[in-house]
């Protein structure tokens, strides 16, 4: 059966209007395709990730150019002396201070003989129960003293053990000096989580058990580096009773994290008369523009606000002398290098002593160089007057187990001694004693929390004036989705979606805030609509360091411990920001914003309101109960971007839940340290101030806390707080 022409044609025309429906219902369709990225296709805010970065560095830069002026006014030996005293104050108030020194107790666990030398196993206490494990050493045939090297590695797990340090150890030792060989904190024996089931670490490897408790400590307000160069100290305590050392010749040395440590140590003990820092030694500014800040030990608290950078560490000992040894390739910048060793250099000749400066460089990455190996026998043998050839010789490396100075291969399972927690956790219980003593004069420590809290938080009040800069909206069911970006403290940005009700007239408010961003909630059916359709324009903001802003480093944080910011106190000021914004819009009761955060978000909008008393009441949900958990218990897993560093010296969250009295606040699900629900015993001793505060303002029916997901509906907890 034959089709007919025309039947033909029609068909053909049917095809291609249905193809030309499906091709305009496709365009269509993707032409209603929402986009909520604010910063898509504008290139100014195309380095989202990076603004919190940059934000800090500019502010950071802004410190170190003042300290730059200053040096550049030094031009005499008395002018660097004032320096070096002024420094070595600095120094004392954000490291120190130190304790006292209290007895060694030291001990001889072992003795290996070696052709030509021998090795004793060493354990003193640099605090009392608090154990630095070592190897000294030792060349035959010494008659009276000789020089000591004090050797501190870089973040391996063996610490001294491993084959490049050994190489250098060994290699001094041949050279005819006494070398004492200690493990760092978290490295080698020390390790601070030890699991014997597992014979590893619980928080991961020498960076990670650095950081862990290191944030612990800045929550306290105390450096971690305090422990690092207070071992180093009673090391050299240690070796002052011995008598093969010659007291007026010890060097110091290390590489990497050792270099860190070389750097304070000898910066700190003017005993030490030579030192050698290896990979380590650039200048913040250069730190900061390269891969920021690192482990929790390589950060002083507010070391930059105070003025402080690598030269520093090296001219307030001059013009003792010093070797800065570095690769070209090193991720810690050589340009930072040669630029600190420019400026340190001006230091000795003020001294008359250029030539006790010296720098050595070798093509290669962060790793240490048979050149470097070899500049460094150099530079001791010169020093500390013990000539011979500088040249490497071949060496016998030992197994890592045959330096092992305990016979379980920890310390913790050895002596089970104090550990950096157990101590700072003696330490913080002081302070909290003293907040608890604070607490009973209640109106007298509220305006001392709200003070405090702004100082160290590094809140800065954010103008009246807002900026903003509209991106476009989209329209749902019963409401429309604006578009913004908002100008935050600096040159950054904040993304921000504003939910609009459809209708005329004023509407109560919400600020929506999410540690995932302002999208986390923002489809059809989230919490955010399920808000919008009973009534509230609610804003959603990625506060600085979330959603398009997210920064995915830790190294932010320790840049705001370095300027004396905190990632908390600026999206705190967001937050303020946001809410200035909606005060300056025509459809909003400004009588009536509240805002709802979530998880570790909280923290920062407890800041805010406290700052702000036009936020009418919050809600908080899925909080930390407090940071005195995070930094009293042994494991947490809050993160420190939601802390403030040195809060525990002046409040705590729940503290700032009673600055809120008498408004409304909402705390639901509230989580301990390692984020699971905090339990009823918790929740009532931790909180027993705020409601003490609620119950003096005659305001308690203000205060609810409500169990782990208790509540019926996030609109049923606005309606509470607005109405």
């Amino acid at each position: 059966m034959s089709i007919s022409k025309n039947v033909k044609t029609n068909i053909l025309i049917y095809i291609l209007l249905f193809l030309v429906f499906l091709f305009f219902k496709s365009d269509f369709s993707a032409a209603q395709e929402e986009n909520l990225n604010v910063f898509s296709r504008w290139i100014e805010w195309s380095d989202g990730e990076n603004m919190l970065i940059h934000h800090l560095n500019k502010q950071a830069f802004g410190y170190l150019d003042l300290r730059d002026k200053e040096i550049l006014n030094l031009k005499t030996k008395v002018d660097w002396q004032k320096r070096q005293k002024k420094v070595k104050d600095i120094f004392m108030e954000i490291v120190g201070p130190f304790p006292e020194k209290t007895p060694l107790n030291s001990r001889i666990t072992g003795v290996v003989k070696k052709e030509g030398y021998r090795i004793e196993k060493i354990i003193y206490e640099s605090m009392p129960n608090f154990y630095v494990t070592g190897c000294l050493f030792i060349p035959d045939g010494i008659i009276g003293n000789r020089p000591v090297i004090i050797y501190v590695s870089g973040h391996s797990n063996e610490a001294f053990r491993s084959i490049p340090y050994q190489t250098l150890i060994h290699n001094l030792v041949k050279k005819g000096f006494i070398v004492f060989a200690i493990d760092p904190i978290g490295q080698g024996e020390r390790l601070q989580y030890y699991e014997p089931e597992k014979k590893a670490s619980a928080v991961g490897g020498p960076t990670g058990e650095h950081s862990y408790v290191g944030k612990q400590c800045f929550i306290s307000g105390v450096s971690l580096s305090r422990y690092f160069i207070w071992d180093g100290i009673r090391g050299i305590d240690y070796l002052l009773t011995r008598s093969e050392v010659d007291p007026e010749r010890i060097g110091l040395t290390g590489r990497s994290g050792g270099g860190t440590q070389t750097a304070y140590i000898a910066a700190f003990d003017e005993r030490v008369k030579a030192a050698a820092p290896e990979c380590y030694i650039t200048g913040f500014r250069k730190l900061l523009e390269s891969i920021m800040p690192q482990d929790a030990e390589q950060n002083f608290y507010h070391g930059i606000l105070n003025g402080i950078t690598h030269a520093d560490l090296l001219e307030v000992r001059a013009p003792k002398p010093t070797l800065i040894v570095t690769t070209t390739r090193d991720y810690f910048s050589i340009q930072g290098a040669r630029e600190t060793f420019r400026e340190v250099m001006k230091a000795y000749k003020a001294f008359g002593k250029e030539e006790n400066l010296n720098m050595i460089e070798d093509d290669d990455i962060h790793t240490s160089t048979r050149k470097n190996r070899e500049a460094v026998y150099a530079f001791f043998q010169k020093s500390l007057n013990l000539p011979g050839s500088p040249i490497e010789e071949d060496v016998e490396i030992l197994k890592p187990e045959e330096l092992n100075i305990t016979t379980t291969g920890q310390i913790s399972t050895f002596l089970n001694g104090e550990t950096v927690f157990s101590i700072n956790k003696k330490e913080t219980q002081k302070l909290i004693e003293k907040l608890e003593e604070s607490r009973k004069n209640i109106q007298g420590h509220l305006d001392e929390v709200q003070k405090m809290a702004k100082e160290l938080s590094g809140y800065v009040a954010p103008s009246i004036k807002n900026e903003t800069i509209f991106r476009g909206r989209y329209r749902r069911d019963d409401y429309s989705i604006e578009m913004y970006a908002l100008h935050g403290e600096g040159n950054y940005v904040i993304p921000l979606l504003v939910m609009v009700p459809d209708g005329s007239g004023k509407f109560p408010a919400v600020i929506y805030i999410h540690p995932g961003g302002k999208s986390a909630e923002a489809s059809p059916g989230g919490q955010i609509e399920e808000l919008v359709k009973k009534g509230f324009i609610v804003v959603a903001p990625d506060v600085i360091g979330t959603g398009e802003t997210e920064d995915k480093s830790q190294s932010t944080n320790y840049a705001a411990v370095l300027i004396g910011r905190s990632i908390v106190g600026i999206q705190a000021g967001d937050i303020v920001r946001v809410v200035n914004m909606l005060k300056n819009r025509n459809d909003v009761e400004t009588e009536k914003i509240g805002a709802v955060a979530v998880d570790e978000m909280c923290p920062a909008l407890l800041h805010a309101a406290v700052f702000d008393k036009s936020i009418s009441g919050i809600a908080l949900m899925g909080s930390p109960i407090s940071y005195k958990s995070i930094v009293m218990n042994k494991f947490y897993e809050i993160s420190f971007s939601c802390a403030v560093a040195g809060a525990l010296t002046a409040y705590d969250l729940p503290d700032l839940v009673g600055c809120i009295a008498p408004r409304k606040i909402f705390l639901t699900e509230l989580k301990n340290q390692v984020k699971q629900p905090a339990s009823r015993e918790l929740i009532e001793k931790e909180l027993k101030f705020p409601r003490s505060v609620y119950s003096f303002k005659n305001s308690i029916e203000n205060l609810k806390i409500t169990d782990y997901r208790s509540y019926d509906s996030i609109d049923s907890i606005i309606d509470w707080l607005l109405k």
